[in-house]
């Protein structure tokens, strides 16, 4: 066990020594460059570059045991709230590996990929039937991206309409991040919806209702898994001031199938499809944030457009309305393939059973726990759930932070903590529909656990992890002077 910690601290530079190689090539393999070839394009280096000298063997092994420290939803129970971070089936993955789809280019001819234009083509109008939308783009590459499109097209709505005296969005105390984000990035400015028992204070809502509000930003069900009762009010409140109302798709995994946005009353969405349908998000991406709208803002989508005439697929640029190109060529298409490939597996009955099996396991965590934590909310959630460890806090010093760590010793991977912020210590689970309930009970039995040794022994959590390679790390220091680059 020493040696295998010692080992997992080593960097690549660790096992570098003059003169080792990783390869062999034939000596005729390389073009004949002689050194005052080099030398006469001025490139020549003075210094040697300090890359790693290491034998194939010390490579593989290196990069393997990295990869066994690495935690992914093919290792275990993954309940980050807000994220649906579910199993993806590799059905989809093997699909989208498929030489004909990997050996596509951009730049080919129309005629050429006829197929790829097709699925993209069809992909649209499955989104649009799943959730009431006129028509979809596929060019936002993530749902940060596709909330920034969402609200250039309300800007450009409004503009189309003289409305330039609109310069507010209202957004949820509970919403994403994301959201004011994505509404200072378009120029606009914020006002804040205040909660009430975890829905939309309805009066403070009515408040903030004017000539100037351009729109309504609102996560369905919201940050808390509960699902918003007054959302007809709520929308009917926006149009009756000429405001649109967006859609935050981060949690359509719990209505997919049962609710159709439109329906109440939402007028722009964007769909994470690397969350609802399925496609992995590791790492920063792949990802993709398809935006859909209503029939009166289609117009206004972003470009290029697949569209079908005449028994063929092409694809349209020119679209006088359109705020433009928002990612180069198509999108993430091969998101986008994995995304067409589960849709079409699951059919309409297998996406309303995946939502009803997540909001299922949801309850049946939210009801074990509550016996031991305090749940932001009552009565019924939909997909994830919030604990609030105040009193935790205060009776043994131990906080969200220590608790996600601890669970890092039980081996899963934390929830999300601290959101949403209207929560004090909060505790953020989604189970989603892929977990079995063998594995759901043994999460919360681990949380059970940690209930105890907060009894008996808080120090023991407050200093988690344990059992890692490294304790706990100093977080502020890392994200104030992160030190990423190897020096001799």
């Amino acid at each position: 066990m020493k040696k295998l910690i010692e080992d997992s601290r080593k960097l690549i530079f660790d096992y570098s020594k003059r003169g080792k190689r990783a390869y062999s090539l034939p000596p005729d393999y390389l073009p004949q460059i002689t050194l005052d070839d080099i030398e006469a394009t001025g490139l020549l280096r003075t210094t040697r570059p300090g890359l790693p000298e290491v034998s194939e063997v010390e490579l593989v092994r290196h990069y393997t045991r990295l990869s066994k420290m690495n935690y992914g939803v093919d290792d275990g129970f993954y309940p980050l709230g807000s994220c649906t971070m579910k199993y993806n089936p590799k059905v989809n993955e093997d699909i989208a590996s498929m030489d004909g789809f990997l050996e596509l280019h951009p730049y080919q001819d129309e005629e050429d990929i006829q197929g790829i234009l097709q699925i993209l083509y069809e992909l649209e109008r499955y989104l649009s039937n799943i959730f009431g939308f006129s028509e979809f783009s596929l060019q936002p590459c993530a749902g940060a991206q596709g909330e920034y499109v969402g609200l250039v097209i309300m800007k450009e709505y409004h503009k189309s309409k003289n409305n330039v005296h609109k310069n507010i969005v209202l957004v949820a105390d509970s919403a994403h991040g994301t959201n004011p984000a994505s509404v200072t990035g378009v120029g606009w400015k914020i006002k804040t919806v205040k909660s009430l028992n975890g829905l939309v204070d309805m009066e403070d809502l009515k408040s903030k209702i004017s000539d100037d509000v351009a729109g309504l930003m609102l996560t369905n069900p919201n940050t808390l898994g509960v699902f918003e009762r007054d959302i007809i009010k709520i929308t009917d409140l926006v149009h009756s001031v000429d405001g649109l109302v967006y859609w935050d798709g981060a949690n359509a995994n719990a209505v997919m199938g049962y609710l159709k946005p439109v329906d109440a009353g939402f007028d722009i969405a964007h769909i994470n499809l690397h969350k609802t349908f399925s496609t992995p998000h590791g790492g920063g991406g792949p990802g993709a944030g398809p935006v859909g709208v209503i029939s009166k803002l289609t117009g206004f989508l972003p470009v290029p457009r697949t569209i079908f005439e005449n028994g063929r697929y092409s694809i349209v640029n020119n679209v006088p309305t359109s705020i433009g190109k928002v990612h180069a060529f198509y999108g993430n298409v091969n998101v986008m393939i994995r995304a067409y490939s589960y849709i079409r597996f699951m059919g309409s009955r297998g996406l309303k059973a995946a939502t009803e099996n997540a909001v299922v396991l949801a309850n049946y965590m939210k009801h074990r726990l509550s016996e031991y934590y305090e749940i932001a909310t009552e009565g019924i959630c939909k997909h994830e759930f919030v604990i609030s460890l105040k009193r935790e806090k205060k009776e043994y010093g131990v906080r969200a932070l220590d608790v996600a760590k601890r669970l890092i010793d039980y081996g899963y991977h934390p929830p999300t903590i601290y959101f949403p912020l209207i929560v004090t210590e909060a505790i953020m689970i989604e189970p989603t529909e892929t977990e079995t309930i063998e594995s759901v009970d043994a999460f919360i039995d681990a949380m059970i656990k940690i209930k105890e040794e907060m009894r008996n022994n808080p120090q023991l959590i407050i200093n988690a992890p344990q059992n890692t390679i490294v304790g706990r790390l100093d977080e502020v220091k890392a994200v104030k002077e992160p030190e990423l680059r190897y020096r001799a």
